[in-house]
């Protein structure tokens, strides 16, 4: 493969009643250095599970947490972040969604976009956040 894949999965096992067979991953590290992140949900990483919150700012943490753990996996860290895209289901969210974003990336200062959508994959999920980022060669974890 021509780029590093980080927590590969199929959808079929993600999403078993929707019928899908997609082979996804997590993130992809591009020419060593470019990470992208896949819209993180309010879930664990190892096991796709949903968190027990229908809170915006619950939910937000564990989604920040996701793309911090990811970035590290990568061999990068939040700092490495350039762009953020936040999708939300509800525009009254949206304070609490981006002050609790603001606690990961303060002093970060990436691009942001955000959009309000009818639904994510999850009917519980309030929020998904993608990110990129970019890895210096000379960044050392």
């Amino acid at each position: 493969m021509a780029h590093t894949r980080i927590r590969k999965f199929n959808t079929k096992d993600t999403y078993p009643e929707q019928k899908l067979d997609n082979d996804l991953c997590q993130a992809v590290v591009a020419e060593g250095k470019m990470v992208f992140l896949r819209g993180q949900c309010p879930q664990n990483l190892d096991d796709a599970k949903n968190i027990e919150s229908h809170d915006p700012v619950e939910q937000t943490h564990k989604v920040m947490q996701n793309i911090r753990q990811l970035m590290e996996e990568c061999g990068g860290a939040m700092e490495h972040v350039c762009r953020v895209q936040v999708f939300l289901t509800d525009v009254r969210n949206r304070e609490a969604v981006y002050r609790t974003m603001g606690e990961y990336i303060k002093g970060v200062h990436p691009v942001s976009t955000g959009l309000v959508v009818t639904a994510l994959a999850r009917p519980d999920w309030l929020v998904e956040i993608e990110a990129t980022g970019v890895i210096p060669h000379d960044y050392k974890a």
